[in-house]
């Protein structure tokens, strides 16, 4: 991996905590297939191909379907994955295009419907994390290589 800044070294209490609120987020009821549509998600919201390259090799790692991976920017169209995964990776759209989607009180609603409570806010916490990282590794100009 090429980077412009070796931004551990430079800010390593600042990085210390992205990997407590990583390990928090591991730790969260939320299915980890869940997590891995999400984080993938996101990072192709946000065109960041480090991500998308390492959470889309995370996901078939733990049998994720290469079918799933694929479709995930048309999920709406797909009857392949679960309502509760949907409701998350709309969120998830929202969140991250909070400045013009916002989280309306009927998404919310539909999250409920599926996540309690402490879900609710560790989804808010995942989608919020994968974006982070997302704009701290095109910032810092990481870049996917062939393996």
């Amino acid at each position: 991996m090429s980077q412009r800044v070796a931004y551990y070294d430079v800010a390593p209490d600042a990085m210390k905590i992205m990997m407590d609120m990583e390990a928090y987020t591991k730790k969260s009821t939320i299915n980890r297939a869940t997590r891995e549509l999400i984080k993938i998600r996101v990072s192709q919201m946000n065109g960041c191909a480090f991500c998308i390259d390492m959470h889309t090799s995370d996901a078939r790692k733990m049998g994720e379907t290469e079918q799933r991976i694929y479709c995930l920017n048309a999920w709406h169209e797909c009857t392949f994955y679960t309502l509760e995964e949907k409701v998350a990776l709309e969120l998830a759209e929202h969140i991250t295009f909070i400045p013009t989607k916002r989280v309306p009180d009927d998404l919310y609603k539909r999250v409920r419907a599926y996540y309690d409570e402490q879900q609710y806010v560790d989804l808010v916490l995942i989608i919020n994390q994968i974006n982070s990282w997302n704009r701290i590794s095109i910032a810092m100009g990481n870049t996917a290589s062939e393996k």
